[in-house]
Formats: structure tokens, C-alpha cells, sequence
């Protein structure tokens, strides 16, 4: 019986890994498998269940209604695997994580902290995807998701790692061919981009004599994440507001300018871990958001939070 159960579970976490890694030669190499192997296991599974799991083609796998849902059962048996190991070990960071990330921060911020922390916790693989996309991380299955903004899904744990003010900037360029606008209604006669994720007509929040506002923009120029944005007012494709975290640099260098300070409502975003909480929170996630506490504390730039004079 004993077997049996260790052949289940064994069987279980290569059909997962085959499913979440996208085939078996990726499945494979994660598992230090041939895909041989791997192909093998899944077989004897489906055999055993006496159903098809799997899908196959030259190129992908796809899951067949009965393997999602031995899939979707899948993942709760092994997370429940994973809490009963962390219940009775010292907590060592090991396994999987899956982290995603905006575009911007992960690239200023999370990318560069992974290295130190791989070095920190050799037994732990990480799967890391950047979108501006609003990831849910239950039916995405991610570990961990470093967000701006609010959040909307209570259900779910959040540490703070940062906060950020929003400025309006422009290339010196794009000001050199259209003019500097001195008020937010000036706005209305330039190219503003805007992100495609925005309801449509969405306007700019600024602030004049104590009260806060919002100044209609226009713009031929739609984008679906904040790095993209950035490249393209440095080009000179028009005016956009983003992060200060995020143009701080440039705006240092001369590269962009800031635009309509002294309309800045100076609110402030907040950046966020937010993970799935539960009376025990995984080791590897544990040790992620510890992680990125400390990166940011010692990497985010003092100026982003800075008041407009």
C-alpha cells in the first residue's frame, strides 16, 4: 500500500510539472528526467486512471477535460504535500515559485534581486513572468504577485514594499517641437499617451488652488504596459504620466522632464507583495517577500516619494 501511495504521488507531481512547465521535455529537464521518463510516468498513469490525461503533438500538450481535472485536484493534494512538509520541517525555502511581476518593477527591481536570493536558496527553481495585466493568482497559479496600485481581492495577503508618486513627463525633444504645457489645460492640445488597460476618456488628476480635478487628454498612442510607455516618450512620441520610481533616473539625467509640478496632486501608489495567505504561508513564499522587504528598503529611490516644490 505504502507503494502504491509514493507511485500516486510520484506520478502526480510529474504530470503537474509536465502540465505547468508546457511538455515533457521541459517537464524533463526541471525534474532532471529524460522526457523519456517523463512520458513514461504520465502513460502509466492514464493507464492506471483509464482515461487520457494528455493531449500530444509534435509540439505541445494540451489537457483533455478529464485532465484538468485531475489537474486542478492535483494542485491541491500536492500544496497540501507542500504545507505538511513546512508544518514539520524548519521552514528551508525549496521547490517551485512562481512570480509575477509589472513590467516596470520587475524590471528595475525584481529582476535584479533574484540573483542574491537564488544564491541565498539553491534548492529553489522560479518561474518569473512580467505583465501589467492584473494576474489572478489563484487561477494562474503564481506564488506571488508584485502589484501597483490598490488592492481589490481582500482575500488575499499584501506586504507593502514601497510607495510611489506619479508625474507627468515629456523628452526635451517632443517639448523643443510642441511647446511647454505651463497648465493642465493645456494638455488638451498635445499628444498624451495613454494605457490601453484605462477606460476610455480616462483624464489626469491634478490639483489647483487646494482642489483636485481631473483634466481631460487626448493622445493617438495606446499602450498596454508602463515600460513600453517610457520608451516611447523618450523618443519623443508625446507626454505620459508613469511612476516616478520608474522615470527618476531619466528625469535626472535631462532625458525626460518633469511637466505641471506645481499641479501634482502628490498622491501616492502603493507596490505591493501580495501572495495567498492561510494559517501557513509556504517557506519559499515567505522567504520571496522577505527578500524583496529588504531589496526595497535599500534600492528604491528616495525621490520617487519627493513633494513637488
Amino acid at each position: 500500500m505504502a507503494a502504491l501511495v509514493m507511485e500516486r504521488s510520484g506520478e502526480m507531481e510529474v504530470f503537474a510539472r509536465v502540465v505547468r512547465d508546457g511538455g515533457f521535455s521541459a517537464a524533463g529537464r526541471s525534474l532532471g528526467l529524460t522526457p523519456s521518463a517523463v512520458s513514461k510516468l504520465v502513460a502509466r498513469l492514464e493507464a492506471r486512471l483509464g482515461t487520457r490525461l494528455l493531449t500530444r503533438s509534435t509540439r505541445v500538450v494540451a489537457l483533455t477535460e478529464e485532465g484538468d481535472a485531475y489537474f486542478q485536484a492535483a494542485q491541491r493534494v500536492l500544496k497540501a504535500l507542500d504545507d505538511a512538509e513546512y508544518a514539520t520541517t524548519t521552514g528551508a525555502a525549496r521547490g517551485h515559485l512562481s512570480i509575477t511581476s509589472s513590467v516596470p518593477v520587475g524590471t528595475l527591481f525584481v529582476a535584479p534581486a533574484l540573483s542574491g536570493f537564488l544564491q541565498q536558496h539553491p534548492e529553489l527553481t522560479v518561474e518569473l513572468g512580467f505583465t501589467d495585466d492584473i494576474v489572478n493568482l489563484i487561477t494562474q497559479k503564481a506564488d506571488v504577485a508584485i502589484r501597483v496600485g490598490d488592492l481589490a481581492d481582500s482575500s488575499l495577503m499584501a506586504r507593502k514594499l514601497a510607495a510611489s508618486r506619479r508625474v507627468v513627463v515629456a523628452s526635451p525633444a517632443y517639448l523643443r517641437r510642441r511647446g511647454t504645457p505651463k497648465t493642465p489645460d493645456a494638455l488638451e492640445h498635445h499628444d498624451c499617451l495613454r494605457f490601453s488597460f484605462h477606460r476610455p476618456g480616462r483624464g489626469w488628476p491634478f490639483v489647483r488652488g487646494g482642489q483636485g480635478f481631473e483634466q481631460a487628454i487626448a493622445g493617438s498612442l495606446l499602450v498596454n504596459n508602463g515600460e513600453t510607455m517610457k520608451q516611447m516618450v523618450l523618443a519623443g512620441a508625446g507626454i505620459a504620466r508613469l511612476g516616478r520610481f520608474h522615470v527618476a533616473r531619466e528625469i535626472a539625467r535631462g532625458e525626460l522632464v518633469e511637466l505641471l509640478a506645481a499641479f501634482n496632486p502628490g498622491d501616492l501608489e502603493s507596490i505591493n507583495a501580495v501572495y495567498v495567505g492561510g494559517e501557513h504561508v509556504p517557506a519559499r513564499i515567505r522567504a520571496f517577500v522577505g527578500h524583496m522587504a529588504a531589496w526595497f528598503a535599500q534600492h528604491f529611490p528616495a525621490e520617487a516619494k519627493r513633494k513637488a516644490k
